[in-house]
C-alpha cells in the first residue's frame, strides 16, 4: 500500500475523531504508539490486513486512505460566497478537491513538473492599500498585460505563474476560491458569474495565492457583508488596481467635468472595454484621484451595469481550462482513466463529456 498517501489519510481522520496515537495503537494491537507514528509520517508501509482495520475504527472506507483523486487533510482552502449553507459548501469543496487531485495526479504523468518555485508579493497584514495598489500595477506592467489586463490574466496566470484555473459550476452563492497545496496552487472560478465579477474575483484570489504564507487567508469569506477584515481589504485593493492600472485609467481623460448622463454612459462603456463592473470603475477612479468622491456618491449605481449585462447573449466560459481538460483526454486515451470514473470525477454524466472536450477544441479519440 502507498505509504506517502495512506498515511497522513489516518492521521487525518484520526485527529478529526480526535483519537491519541496511544489510542489508536492499542486499537489496532500495536506494541507501541512508535509503529503508528512511522506509518503517518509514511515512513512505514500499511499491510491490507492493517488497512483494513484502521478503515474499520476510523469509520471510513478504504478508499478514503487509498484513492490518489481524493484531497484528504492535503488542500487548504479560501471561499468567497454569500449564504451558502455550511454543509453545502463542504460536499463542494470534497467535490472540487476531486478536481484538483485528478490534476494532481495526471500532470507529472504527462510531463508537467509541480510548481516549486512559487511567485509572492513582499506584502503583510501591515501594508497599506496604496502599497497593495502599487503592487498590483507592478505585477500588471511586469507580466505585460496590456490595457486590458483581464483579458490576459487568467492565461498569465496558468502559463507564467503555474496556478491552475479552473471555471466551474459551484453551488450557487459562490464566487471562487483559493486553494493552496504543497506543490500547486488553483483558483476555482463560479463561471457562471458576468465577466466583471469573473475577473474581479480571478484577481482577488491571486492575491491570496501571492500572499498565502505572509497572511493566509481564512476558509470562508462573506461576499454579503461590508465590514472586512484587513486582508480581504487588501486584496479587493489589489484585485481593483490589477484590473485597472493607474496609467491605463490616466489615459482616459477627464471625468469630473461631465454631466451626470455623460459620465454614466462613460462609466458604463469605459467598464465594458476593460471588462470590469461600472461600480467597480466608479470607486478605482476615486481611489486614483480621478473622480471626486463627491461626485462617485451622487452616481444612482442603479444606472451602471455589470460588465456582460448589456450583452446577454455572451457565452459562459467553458469548464475547467483548456490544459486541465487536455491531460484528462489523454489521460482517457491511454486508458489511464475510464470514461465512468472521468465523469465522475469531473462531477458530469458520460454524455456531457464530448461536449466539454469540444469545447476547448480537444479531441478526445474514445467511444464514449
Amino acid at each position: 500500500m502507498s505509504a506517502p498517501l495512506i498515511g497522513p489519510r489516518i492521521k487525518t481522520r484520526r485527529e478529526e475523531l480526535k483519537l491519541s496515537q496511544e489510542e489508536l495503537s492499542t486499537r489496532l494491537g500495536f506494541k507501541d504508539r512508535q509503529t503508528l507514528s512511522t506509518i503517518e509520517t509514511g515512513e512505514r508501509r500499511v499491510s491490507a490486513e492493517e488497512l483494513l482495520r484502521a478503515s474499520q475504527l476510523l469509520q471510513k472506507p478504504v478508499e478514503f486512505f487509498t484513492d490518489p483523486f481524493l484531497l484528504v487533510g492535503e488542500g487548504k482552502f479560501s471561499w468567497r460566497q454569500d449564504g451558502v449553507p455550511g454543509f453545502k459548501l463542504t460536499a463542494y469543496e470534497e467535490a472540487a478537491g476531486r478536481l484538483i487531485a485528478a490534476f494532481r495526479v495526471l500532470a507529472p504523468e504527462f510531463g508537467q513538473a509541480p510548481n516549486l518555485l512559487r511567485h509572492r508579493l513582499g506584502l503583510e497584514k501591515s501594508s497599506t492599500f496604496e502599497e497593495a495598489i502599487a503592487a498590483a500595477e507592478a505585477f500588471a506592467a511586469v507580466m505585460k498585460l496590456g490595457d486590458v489586463p483581464a483579458q490576459r490574466l487568467a492565461t498569465v496566470m496558468e502559463q507564467e505563474l503555474n496556478i491552475l484555473v479552473l471555471m466551474v459550476d459551484p453551488e450557487e452563492g459562490v464566487s471562487g476560491a483559493a486553494c493552496r497545496l504543497p506543490n500547486l496552487d488553483v483558483v476555482l472560478i463560479n463561471r457562471n458569474e458576468v465577466p466583471g465579477r469573473r475577473h474581479y474575483d480571478l484577481a482577488h484570489e491571486l492575491f491570496h495565492i501571492l500572499t498565502w504564507d505572509s497572511m493566509p487567508p481564512a476558509h470562508v469569506e462573506d461576499n454579503s457583508t461590508s465590514s472586512k477584515d484587513r486582508v480581504e481589504q487588501l486584496a479587493d485593493n489589489f484585485a481593483a488596481a490589477l484590473l485597472m492600472p493607474g496609467p491605463v485609467l490616466a489615459r482616459l481623460g477627464s471625468w469630473n467635468d461631465l454631466d451626470s448622463d455623460a459620465l454614466v454612459a462613460k462609466l458604463n462603456n469605459t467598464a465594458e472595454e476593460l471588462q470590469v463592473t461600472a461600480a467597480a470603475l466608479k470607486w478605482r477612479l476615486v481611489t486614483a484621484g480621478l473622480l471626486k468622491r463627491v461626485v462617485a456618491k451622487a452616481i444612482d449605481d442603479k444606472r451602471l451595469r455589470n460588465n456582460g449585462q448589456a450583452a446577454a447573449s455572451r457565452a459562459v466560459p467553458p469548464l475547467f481550462s483548456k490544459n486541465f481538460v487536455e491531460l484528462v483526454a489523454r489521460a482517457l486515451e491511454e486508458g489511464r482513466l475510464s470514461v465512468r470514473r472521468t465523469a465522475s470525477l469531473l462531477g458530469l454524466m458520460v454524455d456531457d463529456l464530448p461536449d466539454v472536450f469540444a469545447a476547448h477544441g480537444v479531441s478526445a479519440d474514445v467511444d464514449l
